[in-house]
């Protein structure tokens, strides 16, 4: 399942943040808002954070992991985009930012899911969430076990929308992790966030304008996500997404006292991302590294390829690091060996220091030999010394 895997990719970050790794002096990027934070998304490391540990509220931004969830559900089949869903009285009731559902109103899980992520829809991620987990307690549970399996170690959730509750807090870093396990996880959420308007209920004779919450849409930023939040208590919220030259970055601001200040730190975050760093491919995924070797196969050479990539986000100020890497293949793989199946480790080293592990495979699958071929090898080997 892909939670496993981005799991295992934050908790790679976590280690590789502190090691040898020293941010573009950026003091006062943000002035306004109480806690912040900057993370480039491939490597998850954080390029600017102020007080991102701090636990406050994160108003609306809370339906992101609303929005994992649904979605792991349609990965998993639970549900289909496709579904139709009839709305219950309490969903209907909620209110604040809402698309005023009606009970018993019936409308597809795609177009509940978009006036979540367009309109912040209160009613919209509470149906959503009673047809994923049975109830909307249930819903509330995993949103909160799902929080724990991310790392998400500041973060209680009470309800699925973000309306005020006590003890309903989370931080900046938090929101960071959350942002980065569902862009990895699930790359076509953007399809819905960067959507600055659309229509629900269009065959009706006035259908339903949804229009973003998020304006920085439409800065010409490479934004493309993610999230807004707003309630008294909360102040003004923004878990932004951008994307440049094959770099994503991540950007929370948490606190702001007006959306228009809210919209120009993380902006000002932004810019400053894509101005002092870039991110470097260094190991391509799937391609040739490495020649491995079993006498039992049928073929008894073939090619060992990398299971991931390997980039190295670089200050642009700064002069290229040292890198070398260390290549161990597993001695005892039974055969047959599919693709997919971890045969060895390649361990890249930058600046002097272990960067990163990722996992070796074979690129076709390595059959084993037959016993009349195994004694072909054994004479062959025996008359004439040599490998077939």
């Amino acid at each position: 399942m892909k939670s496993k895997k981005i799991v295992a990719g934050l908790l790679v970050a976590l280690i590789l943040n502190p090691v040898g790794w020293v941010p573009v002096r950026a003091e006062g990027l943000t002035n306004d808002a109480k806690s912040a934070i900057l993370m480039e998304v491939e490597t998850g490391k954080i390029l600017y954070e102020t007080n991102m540990n701090v636990q406050l509220e994160p108003a609306s931004m809370t339906k992101m992991m609303g929005m994992y969830l649904v979605m792991e559900a349609i990965e998993n089949g639970v549900v289909g985009w496709q579904d139709k869903l009839r709305v219950s009285e309490h969903a209907a009731s909620l209110g604040g930012s809402q698309i005023f559902l009606a009970p018993g109103e019936e409308m597809s899980v795609e177009d509940l899911f978009k006036s979540v992520a367009i309109a912040s829809a209160n009613d919209s991620i509470t149906a959503l969430g009673e047809r994923v987990a049975g109830s909307e307690e249930r819903f509330v549970e995993m949103m909160n076990e799902k929080a724990k399996t991310l790392g998400m170690i500041n973060t209680v959730f009470k309800n699925p929308t973000g309306l005020p509750a006590d003890g309903h807090v989370t931080t900046a870093y938090d929101m960071a992790i959350l942002a980065r396990a569902l862009i990895q996880d699930f790359p076509d959420i953007t399809r819905f966030t960067s959507m600055y308007e659309d229509f629900l209920r269009t065959d009706r004779e006035t259908p339903s304008w949804l229009v973003n919450t998020n304006k920085l849409l439409k800065a010409n930023l490479g934004v493309d996500g993610l999230k807004t939040g707003y309630t008294q208590r909360a102040g003004y919220n923004l878990t932004a997404t951008a994307m440049r030259d094959g770099m994503r970055v991540v950007t929370v601001v948490m606190g702001a006292t007006k959306s228009t200040v809210r919209n120009e730190e993380t902006s000002v975050l932004i810019s400053h991302a894509f101005d002092s760093y870039q991110l470097v491919r260094k190991v391509d995924l799937d391609v040739v590294v490495e020649k491995g070797y079993n006498m039992l196969a049928k073929n008894r050479q073939f090619d060992v390829v990398t299971m991931d990539s390997i980039s190295v986000l670089k200050n642009r100020a700064a002069a290229e690091e040292e890198t070398r890497h260390e290549i161990e293949l597993f001695p005892d793989v039974e055969l047959p060996i599919e693709p997919g199946t971890e045969v060895g480790q390649l361990r890249y080293f930058y600046n002097g220091e272990e960067y990163r592990v990722i996992g070796l495979t074979v690129s076709e699958t390595v059959e084993k030999n037959s016993f009349l071929g195994l004694f072909a090898y054994m004479v062959s080997q025996l008359l004439f010394g040599q490998q077939q």
